[in-house]
């Protein structure tokens, strides 16, 4: 768009392309959205093998232009790789090399971290990708710190993301350091999406979790989501459920995958973390209303669950004054 000045974001395009991965790259940087001002991202794809390229989907990509492109970039974003095992080619890892070096920040999504691994510039950092390919990401780059918990990873103006979904998170985090927190909300709301989810975030859940809230308590769970101020024992959930409280322990676990103790802390730091985002009111009113009973208990569970403490959480997501995208890429 040619009345826009702002940073100009780079896609790579490759033979394979994680067709969802690029299109998360696309949504967030190249829709237009006038209400940003003329500073807002530029977008453009860029071709790292040559004539029409196959795309996860069964259609075939053309890019906006060639490899050159890069020089100009950033922020040079790879959307997956053709595999784990596919080598990267010199001449792309010297062109990241370059643009990293001139100040330009390199970003992957999922299996675009072995791209980044690949230029050298990771090692002696960390780095994350999607979980199943932690071990294969270590053999192969020994000298690569690989955090396989976290959603995304900062090193040194190269950020790396776990699977799919944590590219939206990460890419929203950019727009939060370039622009401020407003228009990161701004953009995860047009998304549909959730108040964006920090980096230090686990990247999967160790229980299992249900197929499906099993009927029996599904009423219960409804009535403790809408009341999460009240005092919610076990024995006051079975009885509601007319169980004994050993049947009851058992069927929620089937139901939700947790137990009543767990389910209710992730609830009650879901409902903090609205009311955090609404940045009216304070801390132990906060506290109060999601069912934490003081400021004290509210951090310690916030903390665990979230990484950052619920101070944190709001002055980075939404007290924030916006920065300069300039000084975020120095």
């Amino acid at each position: 768009m040619p009345n826009l000045s702002g940073p100009l974001v780079v896609a790579l395009l490759y033979d394979g392309l994680c067709t969802f991965e690029f299109g998360i790259v696309a949504e967030i940087f190249g829709l237009a959205r006038p209400e940003m001002g003329p500073e807002w991202y530029r977008f453009a794809s860029c071709a790292v093998d040559k004539g029409p390229m196959r795309a996860h989907g069964g259609f075939t990509i053309m890019a906006d232009s060639n490899p050159e492109l890069l020089q100009q970039a950033d922020i040079v974003v790879v959307p997956g790789w053709k595999g784990a095992d596919v080598p990267v080619p010199d001449a792309l890892c010297q062109q990241l090399r370059a643009a990293h070096e001139r100040g330009a920040r390199l970003v992957s999504i999922c299996s675009g971290a072995f791209v980044l691994a690949a230029t050298g510039l990771l090692s002696g950092g960390t780095a994350t990708t999607h979980w199943r390919y932690a071990d294969k990401l270590r053999t192969l780059y020994p000298e690569v710190a690989v955090d396989d918990a976290s959603l995304y990873r900062e090193h040194n103006r190269i950020y790396t993301s776990a699977g799919s979904a944590a590219g939206i998170d990460l890419l929203i985090e950019i727009i939060r350091q370039d622009f401020g927190a407003t228009a990161a909300n701004s953009v995860a709301r047009r998304l549909v999406m959730p108040a964006h989810r920090t980096g230090g975030q686990a990247q999967f859940i160790e229980r299992p979790v249900a197929q499906r809230e099993g009927l029996e308590i599904a009423p219960l769970l409804e009535n403790v989501r809408a009341n999460l101020a009240q005092n919610w024992s076990v024995d006051r959930m079975a009885e509601q459920c007319r169980m004994s409280v050993r049947t009851f322990m058992r069927r929620f676990s089937e139901a939700t995958g947790q137990t009543p103790g767990d389910w209710l802390v992730s609830e009650r730091v879901g409902e903090a973390q609205r009311l955090l985002c609404q940045g009216q009111a304070n801390m132990d009113l906060v506290a109060l209303a999601s069912g934490f009973g003081s400021s004290h208990t509210l951090r310690h569970h916030f903390r665990k669950r979230i990484g950052i403490s619920p101070s944190e959480f709001r002055k980075r997501f939404i007290n924030e004054t916006p920065g300069s995208w300039v000084s975020a890429a120095l």
